[in-house]
């Protein structure tokens, strides 16, 4: 009978333990459902249907998909690919400096200088801000005729720069406004990485002959491998997800030079007098499998073993 009585209380243990985890769990995969994976699964048939939001969806199979991968004629064929360009360039111009300039501000405040916590807030402080503020800080500074950098130009009696109405000016704005705004984010995510790289090894480094380039070359790259693969995954889906900044600095100008395909595909599904929301979800479709196998390959060279 003892041995009886003592199993129970083990079971009803056992019991409150697995239900605890989802205890936790439940929250977060209620809203992962609900926000996420539902979402996603109904933007994979609408991409399959015609549906202008007003009326009911009919069928059309692969037609959304033919309109913007094989039928070459097709205005949608066109129009989609030159925002890929659109966005692909903007992803070469901003992913470099927004790993490099992080990285180097990170190794630097890392060395403990004096102010060290002032700069670390300096630089982190535009990552709060929203979207919307930092262009329009940007467009107050940048604008053609009225903006603080053309007036400090115009002083030096130089001839005043289109940052927001010609090429290549118009790439240099976006990315510039993208480095102030996102850097600081990468910045926090590279420290805690430096944290983690044990100090012993710089000492036998240096034990070595080894100096500052190459402790960094040697040491501090090999040991930051696995925040700087998730760096450059995350930045690069980020700025492949771009649209705020070019919807509201250049309007997508010079003619379609900056329309990113994030905002060709808000154009498509939601403006004009006849949305078209499967063809929308069709696109993001093809985005989001263009990013999953980019962030695949990205990561595997990044984790792969020396």
């Amino acid at each position: 009978m003892e041995s009886v009585n003592e199993t129970r209380p083990r079971k009803s243990k056992s019991w409150k333990e697995k239900l605890t985890p989802l205890l936790f769990i439940g929250p977060h995969l209620f809203f992962f459902l609900i926000f996420l994976a539902y979402p996603t699964i109904y933007g994979l048939v609408i991409s399959f249907h015609n549906w202008n939001f007003f009326g009911d969806m009919s069928f059309a199979g692969l037609e959304n998909y033919a309109n913007i991968l094989w039928v070459t004629d097709s205005l949608y064929f066109e129009y989609f690919w030159t925002a890929f360009r659109a966005t692909f360039i903007f992803v070469i111009l901003s992913v470099p400096p927004l790993i490099i300039i992080p990285l180097l501000i990170a190794v630097a405040i890392n060395a403990k200088p004096p102010g060290q916590n002032f700069f670390r807030a300096l630089f982190y402080a535009p990552s709060l801000l929203s979207v919307v503020t930092v262009v329009l800080i940007w467009i107050w500074l940048l604008d053609t005729n009225a903006g603080l950098v053309n007036y400090y130009i115009g002083t030096l009696g130089l001839d005043a720069i289109p940052w927001l109405t010609r090429t290549p000016w118009v790439w240099i704005s976006l990315v510039l406004m993208t480095i102030w705004w996102t850097i600081g984010t990468n910045m926090i995510l590279f420290l805690a990485g430096l944290g983690e790289i044990s100090d012993q090894l710089y000492e036998a480094a240096k034990i070595d002959g080894a100096n500052k380039i190459q402790q960094f070359f040697h040491v501090t790259l090999p040991g930051l491998k696995g925040p700087m693969a998730f760096v450059l995954v995350m930045t690069t889906l980020a700025s492949f997800n771009v649209m705020a900044q070019p919807q509201l600095a250049t309007g997508g100008g010079p003619g379609y030079e900056t329309r990113v395909l994030i905002l060709y595909i808000y154009e498509v599904g939601f403006t004009g007098g006849n949305p078209r929301a499967g063809l929308a979800a069709a696109m993001s479709v093809v985005l989001g499998m263009i990013l999953l196998c980019i962030s695949l390959v990205q990561f595997k060279l990044m984790s792969r073993e020396k």
